[in-house]
């Protein structure tokens, strides 16, 4: 009798301790499966600026953007930290904080330049690097400074004994999800469906993005958005070159190799779907070789083989594909909550 009351007093004991682990398991998967959205939206606070105004770093105020008097006298360089086709930039300094100052380098390519400026005014959010301010007569540009670099630096970022415990499935997955976000953004963004052509292989994709402090991602390099517009029946080509390699959509290539040589006259224009078709590309970059990261592209398969649909028209648009994003990742840090949970047991 004593035996049989002490086991009835031990069953509501036990099953208190599998309901505590129940809830604390199913608010453990709420809170995960929100920190995407709540890191978006803490960065969106952080550039809660109204426009023509900047914030950085530990500005507490925003401020106007500068403008020539102010780029010319209070911006001071420091060294050169890159150079490519249409501008060098310069690791320089603003009132304490460190700035990127973009110079053109030939007047070439003014109208790319200016045609960055204009994008970087007009889409500034928590999607795209944050403006500090411009020079028109002296084609300068200043931006914040993000130490990390562009996205083609991310391996040897997270090599470095500073960032080596970031590198894990799910940090590497939520870039993957920002990156996705901010082609989202592009292509849905004020100034209309913007593609994203400084994108004709992996390195030079990658260098379109900057690597944040807090480890987030931003669009830096705008110099190439043109604009689709299906209403005006207007589609675009990514420059005038014959483009070639696997990593570019099909309707990129000239389709006429067999025939005749290529001529810009006669290459078909396109439309945004191009940068659907190079999305697994990238996040198989992002993914990285990392203890799950294998995982993450079994469930990723089926939207990654509907981004390579040879005709555009069957590919999917970027909201859908960020959509099996997010379910994907909620799944996941669900099945390794349970596994936890269970091994706990």
């Amino acid at each position: 009798m004593a035996k049989a009351d002490r086991s009835r007093r031990e069953i509501p004991i036990v099953l208190v301790c599998l309901g505590a682990l129940l809830c604390g398991n199913i608010l453990f998967y709420l809170y995960v499966d929100s920190l995407y959205q709540r890191s978006h939206q803490q960065e969106h606070f952080n550039h809660m600026c109204p426009h023509g105004h900047f914030k950085m770093g530990a500005m507490k105020n925003c401020s106007p953007w500068l403008q020539c008097d102010a780029v010319r006298k209070e911006v001071r360089k420091l060294k050169g930290i890159g150079q490519g086709a249409v501008k060098q930039v310069f690791l320089s300094e603003w009132r304490g904080h460190k700035v990127a100052l973009s110079k053109l380098t030939g007047h070439d390519f003014q109208e790319d330049f200016l045609h960055g400026l204009e994008m970087l005014k007009a889409l500034q959010s928590k999607y795209v690097a944050t403006l500090v301010g411009f020079c028109v007569e002296d084609n300068t540009i200043v931006t914040e400074y993000q130490p990390l670099g562009s996205l083609v630096n991310l391996n040897a970022v997270l090599n470095l004994v500073k960032y080596q415990s970031l590198n894990t499935w799910h940090n590497r997955f939520r870039l993957a999800m920002e990156y996705v976000a901010i082609v989202n953004f592009l292509h849905s963004s004020p100034m209309g469906t913007r593609v994203m052509c400084d994108s004709n292989d992996l390195g030079k994709t990658l260098s379109q993005y900057l690597l944040t402090s807090d480890f987030h991602l931003v669009a830096n390099d705008l110099d190439a958005l043109p604009l689709v517009d299906r209403k005006a029946n207007l589609l675009i080509k990514c420059g005038h070159r014959e483009l070639l390699g696997e990593f570019v959509a099909p309707e990129q290539l000239w389709p006429h190799a067999k025939e005749m040589q290529f001529t810009d006259t006669l290459m078909p224009a396109y439309d945004e779907k191009t940068d659907i078709w190079k999305i697994p590309s990238v996040v198989d970059f992002l993914l990285g070789q990392v203890e799950g990261s294998d995982v993450v592209r079994f469930h990723l398969f089926d939207i990654h083989r509907e981004c390579k649909k040879k005709n555009s028209v069957e590919r999917p648009s970027v909201q859908t594909i960020l959509n099996v994003y997010k379910t994907v990742y909620a799944t996941l840090i669900k099945e390794n909550t349970t596994h936890g949970t269970r091994d706990m047991l």
